[in-house]
């Protein structure tokens, strides 16, 4: 219960500080999971990341098509193979048009979640998901342009990673778009994406 109420209030916290963040910017905010143009210098930016199909992932690898993006570790107990399983669902539900979109997964546990465990880990899910992860550095950067925020937290057996639960959606051309919600109505996001897909 008491981890379930941390989710709660980290993703409710990345609202805030986005909603904040937008006001100060001068962003009329109609709701985070609507279309916002104006969001491109607040929400997401350059970065690049190790890639679990090889290579590099970068902001400017992805430019062409939509972005799906969910920071998380392989050895969270519910949030992330919740979300995951979640996002697999959907993939399946948008058929041929899931092609026209990228899918990425980013582990923000560079101390434990090598490439080759996050292979394994994402070997559960849709095979159209991609890992990336980096240093500490790296990741923390990323990290700060999506407004997206981690804590690590110890426990008896070691630590475990508070984290946002939030999926953020970019469009074509690198620019935030939305985002979904944890565990949200599987039809309303297929909506979404399609939409996202389409360009409106």
């Amino acid at each position: 219960m008491l981890h379930a109420l941390r989710v709660f209030a980290w993703g409710l916290l990345i609202v805030v500080v986005a909603a904040v963040a937008l006001s100060t910017a001068g962003v009329k905010l109609p709701g985070l999971t609507q279309r916002a143009l104006p969001l491109a210098s607040v929400i997401g930016g350059p970065f690049e990341l190790a890639a679990t199909t090889g290579g590099i992932v970068s902001n400017e690898s992805l430019k062409g098509k939509p972005l799906a993006v969910f920071f998380g570790y392989t050895f969270c107990p519910d949030v992330c193979p919740t979300t995951l399983l979640d996002l697999s669902t959907v993939i399946k539900q948008l058929g041929t048009e899931a092609d026209r979109m990228n899918y990425l997964f980013v582990s923000v546990d560079p101390g434990r979640d090598t490439m080759e465990q996050i292979k394994l880990y994402l070997s559960s899910f849709d095979p159209h998901i991609v890992g990336a992860t980096g240093t500490e550095a790296q990741i923390a950067d990323m990290a700060r342009k999506f407004r997206a925020i981690y804590e690590k937290v110890a426990t008896k057996d070691g630590y475990t990673i508070n984290h946002t639960a939030t999926t953020y959606l970019m469009d074509a051309r690198g620019q935030f778009y939305g985002t979904l919600a944890y565990q949200e109505n599987a039809g309303v996001v297929v909506a979404k994406l399609k939409r996202l897909i389409a360009g409106t």
